[in-house]
């Protein structure tokens, strides 16, 4: 059996007769035209998982759901304005360089552990997989946490994203409009419960929708940067990507350029969303790493083109930073066009981009959470890991998804930055999940029996490029818990490094007082011959 050590320890757990009721899905409910290929068959059978889910995504729809999800060059445009903060534009311009790099190592990684098992899992699974057999269990349950609650933050943060964003759009063409806290938390239920319809009446034509999406994403990004380089004023090119800054008051422009760079981080975290679909994909083995890395490097180029625009467009950073829309990039339209119509249009087009943002990663957040239920990792994983009959998708996770997010999007009434730490958690926790993964892998290639047969390898190259993207994450991951300036006081503190911890404590007490009595990790299924 290929697994070795790892597959031995798990394989004593088969005793606890969880067999029967491992799944609470009936087998056979799904179409025979969306069981997926041979291939796809043989995987389950490998994985120990019935298949459940609809395959029908294909690599365009496929790559169309990565593009939308990540919404690269759209997610840039309202968080761009951290880097102002911290090394400028020069440090938006290098650091998205330096960071496009990096992160294509780390989901080469990633793509290739995704082929080795294809399971909506992702992570959590490949922890359970490839860790030292003694704290597999352990490190599998901490990380399948990271990472359910992690999309669950980052769905409710682009949806409150989107809410500010109408807000802002509202205080263009609405003279006198006051910002009000409870306007943006209903804007953000609006558009959650919007997404979730998607995801429920209309799940079928998903894919196709995605697909519409990803033509809109690559039209709509011509429509925004040409407007901008033909009317906005332009920076000479010592000033947009040679001159760095250090107006959070650190000790020096080093310190404060690496703090910048979780601004172009933010838009390159979470190319893993499309692992969470990988039950849903047909001929996932194979279908999913390309994928992955097809959507990782057209997105970073889109990505790298807005923030080499913006460095040259902003105009008068004191004007935007001061703009009564709070949205400098919508400032930035208007001082360019100079047209209310204009920037509007423009405005919309970031918008839909952003909402379809929302539809995909509500399907990602919920595949991610049933799927940890699956396996018996949260409260109440019996009841949310049922799939319900004829539409072959996880209703109650996807539900779940909606409640978690409307409950946070709450959390702005009393206190904005509460939202924005708990936010900021959603970043930390898939890094972090990506950074022990990856050294899950690295010490299964020195130490384990060679991996399983994957359609998609990197080869020779496998562990240079695992260790890079080791190398590449600490410091990032490390600067990922800073605040933007100094003094640190209550309203500018970074306070995902306290909810970082209050989430690890969370998960651990219900570890020790049920999680470690059901809760054996996907290895203990995983029936390779």
């Amino acid at each position: 059996m290929a697994g070795g050590n790892d597959i031995n320890v798990a394989t004593s757990h088969r005793d606890i007769n969880r067999d029967d009721d491992h799944f609470d899905e009936k087998p056979g409910t799904v179409e025979e035209k969306y069981r997926g290929t041979s291939a796809d068959r043989e995987d389950m059978r490998i994985l120990g998982k019935q298949q459940v889910l609809r395959r029908n995504f294909k690599f365009i729809t496929m790559l169309g759901f990565a593009s939308t999800v990540m919404a690269s060059w759209e997610l840039l445009l309202p968080l761009f304005i951290f880097v102002l903060t911290d090394g400028g534009t020069a440090d938006l311009f290098w650091g998205f360089i330096a960071v496009a790099i990096g992160m294509t190592l780390v989901y080469a990684s990633l793509a290739e552990m995704a082929s080795i098992s294809p399971t909506a899992g992702g992570q959590y699974h490949w922890v359970s997989e490839f860790a030292p057999p003694r704290i597999q269990k352990e490190l599998s349950y901490i990380v399948g946490w990271l990472c359910a609650i992690g999309w669950q933050v980052y769905l409710a943060g682009v949806c409150f994203i989107i809410g500010s964003v109408i807000e802002g759009l509202i205080v263009l063409q609405v003279p006198g409009y006051e910002l009000q806290p409870w306007h943006s938390t209903l804007l953000t239920i609006a558009v959650i419960a919007f997404s979730v319809v998607f995801n429920t009446a209309l799940a079928t034509r998903l894919p196709l929708i995605e697909g519409v999406m990803f033509i809109l994403h690559l039209v709509g990004f011509f429509a925004i940067i040409i407007p901008l380089w033909v009317m906005a004023p332009r920076a000479t090119a010592k000033d947009a990507i040679l001159t760095f800054s250090n107006n959070g008051g650190w000790p020096s422009t080093g310190l404060s350029a690496m703090i910048g760079l979780t601004s172009p981080l933010s838009v390159m975290i979470g190319y893993d969303c499309s692992v969470h679909m990988s039950e849903e994909i047909r001929d996932a083995s194979i279908t999913l790493p390309r994928a992955l890395m097809w959507s990782t490097f057209p997105n970073f180029v889109l990505a790298f083109i807005m923030a080499v625009t913006l460095c040259f467009t902003l105009g008068d950073i004191e004007n935007i930073l001061s703009s009564p829309t709070y949205q400098p990039f919508i400032q930035v339209f208007y001082n360019a066009t100079r047209s209310y119509a204009a920037t509007s249009v423009m405005v919309a087009i970031v918008l839909i981009l952003l909402v379809s943002c929302c539809v995909s990663e509500v399907a990602t957040a919920s595949r991610q959470l049933w799927s940890f239920a699956r396996d018996r990792g949260l409260p109440g994983s019996t009841w949310l890991s049922w799939v319900s009959p004829g539409w072959n998708i996880p209703l109650r996770a996807v539900c779940v998804s909606l409640l978690v997010s409307s409950l946070l999007s709450l959390i702005n009434l009393g206190s904005s930055v509460a939202l924005n730490a708990i936010n900021s958690l959603g970043g930390v926790a898939i890094l972090t999940s990506y950074f022990i993964t990856i050294s899950c892998f690295i010490w299964r290639r020195f130490n384990g029996p060679p991996l399983p047969r994957a359609r998609w390898s990197l080869g020779r190259f496998g562990l240079p490029i695992n260790i890079a993207a080791l190398c590449f994450l600490l410091p990032l991951w490390f600067f990922a818990f800073w605040p933007l300036a100094t003094p640190v006081t209550p309203t500018n503190m970074n306070w995902s490094s306290a909810m970082f911890g209050g989430l690890l404590i969370i998960a651990m007490i219900y570890y020790f007082v049920k999680a470690r009595h059901e809760y054996q990790g996907p290895v203990a299924y995983i029936k390779r011959m």
